[in-house]
């Protein structure tokens, strides 16, 4: 296959031999044979950046304005826009602000702009009552049991998606697109029990338009206080207004479909509309749940398929990973079923493919009101940043930062929970996290236990921070079945 054989040269492009090898095979006590890749990262900034010159930066990508200060020291303290910001790498101190006094801390102005014309007053925008009124009454709906019941409608359109893609293996394929609608068709079985042949592509012009035109920060987006519009918030609104129109028709559509009385809840919609708030008894409201719907979906479906994107990515510059991969799924194929609880290697590379390319690569928060976190001074107002990025990179935190070792997740020692935040941490990680493991797993599994995965061209491709971390281009992959 055209381009099939060019792997071996991709990888030696960009592995660096001077970090020492460690492979599935040392994991289990055989012996190492090679050095661990290290997959292409944009160069890191000048620390003696100018403010001006930062904000140019942030324009395009906030990873690429982290100086290499941000990789090894423990807190940067700085000053942006007139006040103090903190980047935090110290455990202990994204600990104090993220379970032991999160209330203090809530999302920046910036924050709020760009997510909330797509996201509503959904889970992740929330603050305060509301934000425990919702997690109280959406956590029964993403507890293990009830997403096994979801189980079968991801592999259904998994199976769907590699049925495509064998039929049409002999051309180059763009997988970041084949994964974005897999993962959308995923989003909307499991939500409404339809599929999104008729909704998908509207979904995703939504999805592209906003991430192209909307959700890039301007200047006076962080400039200027949240109540005063920029102009940006004017074209957000009327996106909004558009968005939640569209929401709105594929509740109506689902309601359309009905739900037999005394039957078991089918899907995220059923779970979500049956829910209420254990301390009050309080169903969502329609603009509630609307906003619930979109927060799902979108933070669902575009995160889980960059994931995806960035683990086929790896895995095609690594084939000796790859195969591990795929005889694990052999083994772990019982009866043409898969057992996920087989796929201990599958899911090491899914973890380490989110260490290196977290789905949210910066949470960014504003201190309201004075505190001190390890011994410095916090004002009201103050900006504080964890970036997973730079946290899963960081030199004093992990063997080799920057190269591709799935097996350091299967040591049965695992990273310090304050040191790896592919979900976050504390009361406000993600509700869906189980979910989306349990997704990107299984397909991953399904994709390499059916093909051979490589790379058409040789150009790296480089992470850029769009809301997630985003590859900045489409590469093709060539595929051949097993």
């Amino acid at each position: 296959m055209r381009g099939f054989g060019r792997i071996p040269d991709i990888a030696a492009l960009i592995r660096a031999t001077k970090v020492a090898p460690m492979t599935i095979a040392e994991a289990y006590g055989m012996p190492a044979a090679r050095a661990p890749l290290v997959p292409p990262s944009p160069p890191r900034a000048p620390d003696d950046m100018t403010m001006f010159g930062r904000m140019k930066a942030i324009r395009i990508s906030p990873i690429g304005s982290w100086g290499q200060r941000a990789y090894e020291e423990d807190i940067v303290q700085g000053r942006f826009l007139g006040r103090n910001s903190f980047i935090l790498n110290a455990p202990d101190a994204i600990k104090h602000v993220l379970v032991d006094n999160y209330e203090n801390y809530t999302r920046t102005p910036a924050g709020i702009r760009v997510l909330r014309p797509i996201l509503g007053q959904g889970l992740l925008i929330a603050e305060g009552r509301a934000w425990k009124h919702q997690r109280r009454t959406l956590a029964p709906a993403f507890t293990p049991r009830a997403v096994m019941t979801l189980v079968p409608h991801m592999l259904a359109a998994t199976d769907e998606t590699v049925a495509k893609l064998r039929a049409a293996s002999n051309a180059p394929v763009d997988l970041r697109e084949a994964m974005q609608r897999m993962t959308l068709e995923i989003a909307g079985r499991t939500m409404f029990s339809f599929g999104m042949d008729r909704h998908g592509a509207a979904l995703r012009d939504f999805v592209m338009e906003y991430g192209e035109r909307l959700a890039h920060p301007h200047f006076l987006d962080l400039l200027l206080p949240l109540g005063w519009p920029s102009p940006q918030d004017l074209s957000r609104a009327r996106f909004r207004k558009r968005w939640t129109a569209f929401v709105g028709m594929l509740m109506a559509e689902r309601r359309a479909a009905g739900k037999t009385a005394g039957a078991p809840a089918r899907d995220l919609f059923d779970l979500m509309g049956d829910a209420r708030d254990p301390e009050t008894g309080e169903a969502f409201t329609d603009a509630q749940l609307g906003d619930q719907i979109a927060t799902m979906i979108l933070a669902g479906h575009e995160t889980t398929a960059t994931a995806l994107f960035w683990a086929l990515y790896l895995l095609a510059l690594d084939p000796a990973i790859q195969q591990d991969v795929a005889d694990e799924v052999e083994g772990a194929t019982v009866d043409g079923t898969l057992d996920i609880e087989r796929l201990k290697f599958t899911r090491a590379v899914m973890d380490e493919t989110m260490r290196l390319y977290p789905p949210a690569f910066l949470i960014a928060r504003a201190a309201s009101g004075p505190d001190t976190i390890a011994g410095l001074p916090v004002k009201k107002k103050d900006v504080i940043l964890i970036a997973p990025w730079l946290l899963h990179r960081h030199e004093k935190l992990w063997r080799d930062p920057n190269a591709f070792i799935p097996s350091r997740f299967m040591t049965g020692t695992p990273p310090d929970r304050f040191a790896y935040l592919p979900f976050g941490v504390g009361a406000r990680v993600c509700i869906g996290a189980h979910f989306a493991l349990v997704e990107a797993t299984l397909a991953l599994a399904k994709m390499i236990g059916a093909f051979h995965v490589g790379l058409v061209d040789k150009e790296p491709v480089m992470p850029i921070g769009v809301v997630t971390t985003q590859p900045d281009r489409s590469p093709m992959f060539a595929i051949t079945p097993r």
